[in-house]
């Protein structure tokens, strides 16, 4: 079985991971962490800023903080006795996790929800839900569990 981890260092992938670590997979089963880095496109660049130099090292860091994460989850499913390995792509989420899980032919996807709602979902979208409306595979969204609030 193929099962493809998208991670986002928040606490909803960590639900997503302890998700796939408690249960028994078959024999053979690999786990791919993916996260997915999105372009940073300077507006404008000022003199003062550094110029693209200072863009540039920005990426790298961001690029290194996703292989880093990637890496340490992967890890973490290997403690368990998980098959896993784990890749960054550059791009919007939507379209890599989906891409990914295409080109490696997952059987299924795993990931977090940040769940929001109403005007939050509106204006930061929803990448789960545009997974799980154009997955070509089974989907599992994993929702932490919340804390019953107090009167």
């Amino acid at each position: 079985m193929k099962i493809l981890l998208a991670v986002d260092d928040s606490e909803y992938s960590a639900a997503a991971l302890k998700e796939i670590a408690k249960r028994p997979w078959p024999k053979g089963t690999t786990v791919r962490v993916l996260t997915v880095v999105e372009p940073f496109f300077p507006i404008a660049v000022e003199p003062w800023y550094g110029g693209l130099e200072s863009f540039e090292r920005i990426d790298q860091e961001v690029q290194k903080s996703a292989r880093d994460l990637t890496k340490k989850t992967a890890e973490s499913l290997k403690k368990q006795g998980i098959r896993a390995e784990s890749v960054v792509r550059q791009g919007d989420a939507r379209s890599e996790i989906i891409g990914e899980s295409e080109k490696w032919a997952a059987d299924l996807i795993v990931m977090g929800s940040h769940g929001y709602t109403g005007i939050e979902r509106l204006l930061l979208g929803s990448v789960a839900l545009s997974v799980v409306s154009h997955a070509p595979c089974s989907v599992e969204i994993v929702r932490r569990k919340q804390t019953k609030k107090r009167r």
